[in-house]
């Protein structure tokens, strides 16, 4: 009989151990972490279609969008800094309830500008240098299927789908790698856009494939991001699947599993 209390007694002992686990990991993940997966190609290449990151909500402090069990009613940013140009950040969308990606371009204060795809932050061109090609297979991307923009032109589906890529230097010395698909798009030509206070600019890598602050959020693009809107800075890939599915273990990517962003 002692026997079998000793081993019943075991086994809850087990299960509470479990339980109090699962609940360590459930808090630190709603306090401190939070997964995010990428759907589209607006970051490209720096993040893929199909890469699941982890976000720092401790970085930028605690909004209502990032607070633990969304519990927080006020407005505004508390506990945090603030965030430093070219920084990855995910964010609350300012008008759709969605989240999105981008990497913070400028500050408050700031100007920024487009003139013949040349990025210009307070009238001075940003420094770009060539960096090869960028190349994917022209086929339906992660599961809501999405094709890729390509910059040579309509090719078949499986086909080699190519874009221009170049190293961008922002002025506090943060480098990141830009894509480029066409040289007079829509946003490569932009009016001088004057960050207000407490507000910031963000931009994907994927110029021409991204609505983002050089669009208002009247057409579908970002405006500019208030500060209160930050959920957290994007610090690295933990996972990624080329695939429709993450079942699908033959199109894992390997090579960006724990890959700093």
């Amino acid at each position: 009989m002692a026997s079998k209390d000793k081993t019943d007694g075991g086994i809850v002992d087990t299960i509470k151990t479990v339980a109090y686990a699962l609940l360590i990991a459930g808090v630190f993940r709603t306090v401190f972490f939070q997964p995010f997966w990428i759907p589209s190609g607006s970051m490209k290449d720096t993040l893929l279609v199909g890469d699941y990151i982890v976000i720092n909500k401790m970085a930028y402090g605690y909004s209502r969008y990032s607070c633990p069990f969304s519990l927080c009613p006020f407005s505004g940013r508390i506990l945090g800094a603030d965030p430093k140009r070219g920084d990855v950040v995910v964010f609350h969308h300012p008008a759709k309830n969605e989240d999105l990606i981008k990497r913070v371009i400028g500050l408050p204060g700031d100007t920024v500008q487009m003139k013949a795809g040349l990025l210009y932050i307070n009238d001075t061109p940003v420094k770009v240098v060539p960096a090869g090609t960028f190349t994917e297979t022209f086929a339906p991307q992660g599961p809501m299927g999405e094709l890729p923009r390509c910059q040579n032109g309509s090719v078949g589906e499986g086909a080699d789908c190519t874009k221009s890529r170049y190293i961008e230097t922002l002025p506090n010395g943060v480098s990141h790698d830009i894509l480029n698909i066409e040289d007079n798009g829509p946003a490569d030509n932009t009016a001088l856009f004057t960050v207000p206070p407490g507000e910031y600019f963000v931009m994907g890598d994927n110029r021409d494939n991204s609505a983002d602050s050089r669009f208002p959020t009247a057409i579908g693009g970002v405006g500019y991001l208030p500060a209160e809107n930050l959920i957290g800075r994007a610090d690295r890939i933990i996972f990624s699947s080329a695939g429709r599915s993450l079942f699908y273990f033959w199109t894992w990517r390997m090579d960006r599993f724990f890959k700093a962003i």
